[in-house]
C-alpha cells in the first residue's frame, strides 16, 4: 500500500448529499398553519417541533432547500422563513433573522403574554428545580421562587422543549423575580411559544 493509499484509507467515508440534518431530539408539537409561497399560493402545514431558530413542518407539498416561505401558524402575523430541507413530507425551515433589528426597540406593552407555566431553573452550581413563570415577553419573564436570587445573578431558564435560556435577575419583589434574556426569543419563536402554552 502507497502512501497515498494509506492517506485515503483515513479519509472519514463522505456523507450522502440526500441525508437529512440530524439534530438533537426534540420533544413535539402540533399547530396547524399554512405557508404561503412565492408564487402566492398557500400550502397547509403543521408544525411539529420548535427551536430558537426555526421549525420542523409536514407538508404534502415537495418544497426546494432555500425557498422563502411566509408562515402562519396562530393568525398572528406572517413569519418570514427559509426552507433548509425537505424529505419525505417533512421539512426544516429557519426564521428569517431579525433579532438585531428587534433588540435596539423598546419592548411593547403588547409584546407580554399573559401565560403561565412550569419551567426547569437552574442556579450556577446547583442543580435543576422547578419554579411557576408568567407574564412573558420576548426579552424576559416573571418566576416565582421559593429560595431567593440576588439582583445581577445569571440563572438558566428551561422551558419545555426548547433549549436553555440564560437570564439575570433584574428585580425581586418578595417572592417574584424578574428575569431579563440575554438572548431575546425570536418574535415567531415567542408567538408560537405563547401559542403552546395558552
Amino acid at each position: 500500500m502507497t502512501a497515498a493509499d494509506d492517506s485515503a484509507a483515513n479519509e472519514p467515508a463522505p456523507q450522502p448529499e440526500s441525508e437529512v440534518p440530524r439534530r438533537a431530539a426534540r420533544r413535539p408539537v402540533s399547530l396547524d398553519g399554512y405557508a404561503l409561497r412565492a408564487d402566492d399560493t398557500t400550502i397547509d402545514i403543521k408544525l411539529l417541533d420548535l427551536t430558537y431558530e426555526g421549525c420542523g413542518i409536514e407538508t404534502p407539498e415537495e418544497l426546494q432547500p432555500g425557498e422563502m416561505l411566509k408562515l402562519s401558524v396562530i393568525g398572528r402575523g406572517l413569519i418570514d422563513a427559509e426552507v433548509r430541507w425537505c424529505k419525505d413530507g417533512k421539512a426544516g425551515l429557519s426564521f428569517a433573522s431579525d433579532i438585531s433589528e428587534t433588540k435596539e426597540k423598546t419592548p411593547r406593552q403588547g409584546e407580554r403574554a399573559n401565560v403561565s407555566t412550569e419551567v426547569k431553573l437552574r442556579r450556577i452550581g446547583q442543580p435543576n428545580y422547578s419554579v411557576k413563570m408568567f407574564d412573558l415577553s420576548p426579552e424576559g419573564c416573571r418566576i416565582e421562587v421559593i429560595e431567593r436570587p440576588r439582583v445581577g445573578e445569571q440563572l438558566m431558564v428551561k422551558f419545555e422543549g426548547l433549549e436553555v435560556l440564560q437570564a439575570e435577575v433584574c428585580w425581586i419583589e418578595d417572592f417574584i423575580v424578574g428575569l431579563k434574556f440575554a438572548r431575546p426569543l425570536h418574535p415567531a419563536v415567542f408567538d408560537l411559544l405563547v401559542a403552546r402554552l395558552q
